[in-house]
C-alpha cells in the first residue's frame, strides 16, 4: 500500500507559509525502460524568516525537488504531479512567461557549480545588470553602481575591477558570490541553494553561509537549504527534511533532530560524521550499500536493504509517514 502524506505540522512561527510544497511527484520516463520517480510525495512548508533543510545523499531527489519547483526540469521525458503554492499561486501550473517573470524577481536559485551556472563568454558585471535591468527595470547605466555595490556586499574585493572579469578569471568562492549577488539582486521573498558550498573550503564555505544568513535575518526572506553536509544544516536551519529514494523519511526542529534522530537513516548519516569530541581513534559507523541499492516504495521501505535494524515489515510493507507532535517519522522500527 501507499501511504497518503498529510500537511506538515505547525512550526512556532505564526506567519502563514510562503511556499507550502504538497505531494510533489518528478517521474523520469525513456523510451524502453521503466518510468523512474525522482521525488514521490513530498510535503513541506517553508515561512517567511524561515531556513528549512533537505538533506539526504546524492540521488535522493533534493535537487530535483528544487528544480521542479523553480519550473526548470526539462520539458521532455518527465512528468510532474503535485503543487507548490508561492503566495498562493501554484508555481508547477504558471506558463513559461509567468514563470520566468517569477524566477530572480520573487523567487532566486543558486546553483551548486558556479563554473556552469554563470555565462562563460559574459563578464560578470554584466550578469548582475541583467538581472536588475529585467527585474527592477533599470537602466544599464543606473544598474552599473547598484551591481557593484552587491559585489561589494557579498565580499568580492576590488568590486570595480571585479565587473569586468570574467568567470573563469574568479576563484570559487568568488563565483558562489557573484551567483549570491545575482540572486539577492532583486530581493526575493524566497531563496533556495542547491549544494552552495560544494568544492568549496572549510573557511570560505562558513563566510559563504553568512552570506546565506543575511537576508534571512534582515529581510525575512525564506531560505531552502539543499545539501548531504549535516555540519551545514546543523549551523543553518531551522527545521530539517531528511529525504531517501524520493521521500521524506523524517522531519524536526533541528536540535530536537540532532539530539534524538528517530529514523536509522538520519541516525546513519550523523554517526558517519566526524566528532571532536569522540574518543582518539574511534572508528566512524558509515551506512553500508549506496543510494542505489533500494526496494521500491509501492510495497517496502526503501531503505530496508542498508538499515541497520530491519523487521519483517520493512521489506513487505510501506511505512506510513507518521505526524505525530512536532516530529514527521517514516519507519517501522525507530532508533529509540
Amino acid at each position: 500500500m501507499t501511504a497518503t502524506a498529510s500537511p506538515p505540522p505547525t512550526t512556532s512561527r505564526g506567519d502563514a507559509p510562503l511556499l507550502s510544497v504538497r505531494e510533489l511527484r518528478v517521474t523520469f520516463t525513456r523510451r524502453g525502460e521503466k518510468p523512474f520517480k525522482a521525488v514521490d510525495g513530498v510535503s513541506f512548508d517553508v515561512r517567511p524568516g524561515q531556513t528549512v533543510g533537505l538533506v539526504g545523499e546524492s540521488g535522493c531527489g533534493k535537487s530535483v525537488t528544487s528544480l521542479a519547483i523553480m519550473g526548470l526540469l526539462p520539458k521532455r521525458g518527465n512528468t510532474v504531479e503535485g503543487e507548490a503554492s508561492f503566495e498562493g499561486v501554484n508555481l508547477l501550473t504558471l506558463d513559461e512567461k509567468a514563470k520566468r517573470e517569477r524566477r530572480g524577481r520573487d523567487i532566486a536559485m543558486i546553483f551548486q557549480d558556479p563554473l556552469s551556472s554563470l555565462n562563460p563568454v559574459v563578464p560578470v558585471g554584466l550578469q548582475v545588470t541583467e538581472v536588475l535591468e529585467r527585474h527592477r527595470g533599470m537602466s544599464r547605466k543606473a544598474a552599473r553602481p547598484v551591481a557593484r555595490d552587491l559585489l561589494k556586499k557579498v565580499g568580492i574585493p576590488d568590486p570595480d575591477r571585479r565587473l569586468k572579469d570574467y568567470p573563469h578569471q574568479m576563484s570559487g568562492g568568488m563565483r558562489q558570490r557573484a551567483l549570491i549577488a545575482m540572486a539577492v539582486a532583486c530581493a526575493p521573498r524566497l531563496l533556495i541553494a542547491d549544494e552552495p558550498t560544494t568544492a568549496l573550503d572549510v573557511t570560505i564555505q562558513a563566510q559563504i553561509l553568512a552570506l546565506l544568513k543575511e537576508p534571512v535575518q534582515d529581510t525575512g526572506t525564506a531560505l531552502v537549504m539543499i545539501t548531504h553536509d549535516l555540519g551545514v544544516v546543523a549551523g543553518l536551519c531551522d527545521e530539517v527534511n531528511v529525504l531517501y529514494a524520493g521521500r521524506i523519511v523524517e522531519r524536526g526542529e533541528r536540535h530536537e533532530l540532532f539530539a534524538d534522530p528517530r529514523h536509522p537513516y538520519t541516525n546513519g548519516l550523523l554517526a558517519s560524521i566526524p566528532r571532536l569530541d569522540a574518543p582518539r581513534g574511534e572508528r566512524l559507523t558509515p551506512i553500508p550499500g549506496s543510494v542505489a541499492y533500494n526496494l521500491p516504495w509501492d510495497n517496502a521501505c526503501a531503505f530496508a536493504p542498508r538499515c541497520s535494524q530491519p523487521v519483517d515489515a520493512c521489506v513487505h510493507t510501506t511505512p506510513a509517514l507518521d505526524e505525530t507532535g512536532r516530529r514527521s517519522l517514516r519507519c517501522h522500527n525507530p532508533v529509540r
